[in-house]
């Protein structure tokens, strides 16, 4: 084989501009859009469910926190990363959620990047849905365990292998709601199915915990999953609870594992004090008012009936999650730049972040929009809409 010649340094990254040109031509082109701190946007894209991020008891306790312990952790959980507010948060999460034990890590990225690859490895088999977030994925790729993507849904497709498997551990790894449609997984029937075979089953309940189940306690919690043996849960501080991290919930063995060789908490810097407080906060006023979930429901139903009676090819949350279908990726970042110029902000998501292909808008209910804002948005969204979005 014959090495190549060297490059001269100035080329050495030439590459990234014919990558760059592809992304271009097929309208993948992503960019960052700094916000202010104020605008009179509406905000359908975020994922602050519950409205809390700015709610002056969440960011109150943020700032009181950081006060008090300072502006970073200062380490990994096991060296000085850990604080009190650390452990109370981890011991509120778990009774309110029913489990015995919870881990907070640094997102929910990183969350689920630990509990995937520490809950499997060489001898495990994985089984994952095929529209699994891509943290989940990637937690797979590194897991060195056999890996099967099956079909969405199906809880057949997921059966089928896991009786098939080569290798004496199982996982099934799902999410709870899928974000990109919003749809709910089936989460009792999958359960029975992990049983059946000896799996254990990973349930990511980033977009379920905080709007769904008793008070917001979660997708798992609803299903009667809650403190099970062989269920292990994740979720995000950043989506319901309005702050930053995430976390693991599950038997305390599990936890404990989690501590001794998820290398995403292991080697990690410690999520900062100030938004541990936070999500504490929000936790605490979730508590306070279960019926925030209940609006969330309300108001994403509203608004997706609302756009399915103008003509959009939206889907029926299970949750908070809407997608609006748009033909084609370059109409689905033009559609969402011409609601943005009229005050809408929502999200658009294109692949590789759609794994059907179908690009789309994507919106987000919250439990403090007004009727006059979902009002809003119909009007704008259905004006703003490209030849080849109605149903």
């Amino acid at each position: 084989m014959t090495t190549p010649p060297a490059l001269p340094p100035e080329e050495v990254f030439d590459w990234l501009d014919t990558e760059a040109e592809k992304r271009a031509n097929a309208g993948l082109v992503r960019q960052l859009r700094p916000r202010p701190a104020k605008t009179d946007e509406l905000d359908l894209a975020g994922n602050d469910y519950l409205g809390l991020a700015r709610d002056k008891r969440v960011a109150g306790a943020a700032a009181a926190a950081a006060l008090r312990w300072g502006a970073g952790s200062t380490g990994s959980r096991l060296v000085t990363g850990s604080t009190e507010l650390h452990t109370e948060l981890e011991l509120d999460l778990a009774r309110f959620c029913g489990v015995q034990a919870a881990l907070v890590f640094s997102s929910g990225f990183a969350a689920n990047l630990g509990a995937v690859t520490a809950l499997s490895g060489s001898e495990s088999a994985i089984v994952t849905d095929k529209y699994i977030h891509a943290s989940l994925i990637e937690g797979c790729r590194l897991s060195r365990a056999d890996v099967a993507a099956v079909a969405h849904a199906t809880p057949s497709a997921i059966e089928n292998a896991l009786a098939t498997r080569r290798k004496p551990r199982a996982l099934v790894v799902t999410d709870s709601v899928f974000s990109v449609d919003g749809d709910l997984a089936p989460l009792a029937e999958l359960a029975g199915i992990c049983r059946s075979h000896g799996a254990a089953m990973l349930v990511d309940d980033a977009h379920g915990f905080g709007i769904l189940g008793d008070g917001g306690r979660g997708a798992v919690h609803a299903a009667g999953l809650s403190g099970a043996p062989d269920v292990v849960t994740t979720l995000t501080l950043s989506k319901s609870l309005g702050a930053q991290g995430g976390a693991v919930l599950g038997p305390r063995r599990v936890i404990k594992h989690l501590v001794d060789t998820a290398r995403s908490f292991i080697f990690d810097t410690a999520l900062a004090p100030a938004s541990a407080a936070a999500a504490l906060a929000a936790l605490h006023a979730l508590k306070e008012e279960p019926g925030l979930a209940g609006k969330v429901l309300e108001n994403a139903g509203n608004l997706a009936m609302s756009l399915q009676a103008a003509g959009l090819k939206a889907s029926l949350p299970d949750a908070a999650v809407i997608s609006v279908q748009a033909p084609s990726a370059e109409a689905a970042v033009a559609w969402a730049g011409a609601c943005a110029e009229q005050g809408i902000r929502v999200g658009c998501f294109r692949p590789p972040s759609v794994p059907d292909g179908i690009s789309r808008l994507r919106l987000t209910a919250r439990a403090d929009l007004t009727e006059s804002d979902v009002d809003r948005a119909v009007k704008v969204i259905t004006a703003t809409a490209p030849r080849g979005a109605t149903a």
